[in-house]
């Protein structure tokens, strides 16, 4: 299998990893503080790392990828976890997983500012069309709704979009999982404290529901899933691979459906085919 095809599988396994971050990030907000999710995560993926690096002895980064492994650390570890939990207390998971669509966008302009890619003009054309599409749907739902939420993930889109482009671009010398795991360290004593301080009084008050869907985010979602990203985002390239994160929200709301009893709206799945097909089509003049 050729390096482009690799990348194309490790990032289909990072998606379908972290198409279940939204619905298990709602479950765990419904009876936990965001904020305390948001560290916990953090603190709990953390010690892995730091096990992880230990036990098989990875190499340290260069002075000059701290900067670098700051804004990974910014983007995805606090920020994007940080915003959704907290956007997740004013939509549900099935509305916002439907933001998702604008992932590939974001990871894409962030790919050209960061990474030195060069997609042709017509992958920026469809990758406008499907972004539009999203921010149409969402507009057709009443924006007025929850104006905090939409405007929550708006925010989380683009802190996300920044480090993934800045992950990848520092996996290509320093290898996905080290970008992760010493990204997740960096944050690891702010959040190990935060979570202490945090931690709910009332410990038997949680369900099941929330403490699984805080083990998910914290092992899954903020580990394991950018081990495959990270690196299908080397090996493929950012635009490119990036596009595969439409299929985040089909798999999303599929998840939100079955293991919340969200209702599932036709425009929702409208709206989602629609995108895919259009950052479908953008693929094909990614590079």
């Amino acid at each position: 299998m050729d390096r482009s095809a690799t990348g194309w599988l490790n990032g289909l396994i990072g998606v379908v990893i972290f198409s279940a971050s939204l619905p298990a990030t709602r479950a765990a907000v419904l009876q936990l503080d965001p904020v305390f999710v948001t560290v916990a995560r953090a603190a709990i993926a953390g010690i892995l790392a730091l096990i992880t690096i230990v036990a098989f002895r990875r190499k340290r980064p260069r002075a000059a990828d701290l900067v670098s492994l700051a804004i990974v650390t910014l983007g995805v570890v606090i920020g994007f976890p940080l915003l959704t939990a907290l956007a997740l207390q004013h939509v549900t998971s099935a509305h916002s997983t439907v933001f998702i669509g604008l992932l590939p966008l974001s990871t894409a302009i962030f790919g050209v500012i960061r990474g030195g890619e060069r997609p042709r003009p017509a992958f920026w054309v469809f990758s406008v069309i499907g972004s539009a599409l999203v921010v149409g749907f969402a507009a057709s739902q009443g924006l007025a709704a929850a104006p905090l939420g939409d405007g929550l993930m708006l925010a989380a889109i683009v802190v996300c979009g920044l480090g993934y482009a800045e992950g990848a671009r520092l996996s290509r010398s320093l290898g996905g999982l080290q970008v992760i795991c010493w990204a997740l360290v960096l944050a690891l004593p702010a959040m190990l404290v935060a979570a202490v301080l945090l931690l709910p009084g009332d410990l038997g008050g949680v369900g099941l529901p929330a403490w699984a869907g805080l083990a998910y985010v914290s092992v899954f979602s903020m580990l394991v899933g950018f081990i495959f990203w990270y690196r299908g985002l080397a090996q493929g390239g950012i635009a490119s691979v990036g596009q595969l994160q439409l299929l985040q929200p089909f798999f999303g709301l599929a998840l939100a459906a079955t293991l919340l009893g969200e209702a599932v709206s036709a425009s929702m799945i409208l709206a989602t085919v629609g995108v895919i097909g259009c950052v479908a089509a953008a693929r094909r003049f990614a590079r």
